[in-house]
């Protein structure tokens, strides 16, 4: 995108020139692919079929709209995956990024957590793999507990936890950075400091 912008190139020109140059640099390193294989992501035949998965998860519940942080880099008008920030700037012009929450479509695929899970049994993978794999699943089994905001009669903050039998032990909830409550119940002798760091750890 960034380069589109800067140079006035048609993506699509740029993309088809990259990929045969990857192509032209594999087949120099003699890999064996069979190119009659070969996909684009890029192209309108598989775009459509992208478009109809999402449909098909949509009608059955499983995309929904929700508020995700992002990196949000307001000279380039654009997000930034994680890779693309180095210390709180863009790899591309070294421009401010800041941390804010974006409203965007996301997968349902918790409710699959234990399918997936179980389809990993029995794969011959390297145990690395077969590691990151459950962790990109993420099941954690537990439950969530309400802890009622002191001095406020309707705020509360709700925590998942996989040890409840630990309750008794609790002394303090810490809350993210980015957490809706935390300018609001911020005392006023720490608000200045509170919103401080807020404004921080966003960049």
């Amino acid at each position: 995108e960034q380069f589109a912008v800067q140079t006035g190139a048609q993506p699509a020109d740029t993309t088809k020139k990259n990929i045969a140059n990857f192509k032209r640099q594999l087949k120099m390193l003699g890999f064996s692919y069979d190119w009659d294989r070969e996909l684009a992501t890029t192209d309108i035949n598989y775009v459509k079929w992208t478009q109809w998965i999402f449909l098909q998860l949509y009608k059955k519940g499983l995309a929904e709209q929700s508020e995700v942080s992002v990196n949000w880099c307001p000279a380039l008008g654009t997000v930034l995956a994680n890779e693309e920030v180095i210390n709180g700037k863009s790899e591309r012009g070294d421009h401010p990024v800041k941390r804010l929450p974006l409203r965007q479509w996301v997968l349902k695929i918790t409710q699959y957590a234990d399918r997936l899970e179980a389809g990993l049994d029995g794969l011959d993978w390297p145990s690395g793999t077969l590691t990151a794999q459950q962790q990109w699943i993420g099941k954690s089994i537990g439950c969530e507990i309400v802890f009622d905001v002191e001095g406020s009669e309707n705020e509360s903050v709700k925590v998942f936890t996989t040890r409840a039998d630990t309750l008794m032990g609790v002394t303090y909830v810490t809350l993210a950075p980015e957490h809706p409550l935390v300018s609001s119940i911020a005392t006023p002798e720490q608000k200045a400091m509170v919103d401080n760091y807020v404004q921080e750890t966003s960049s």
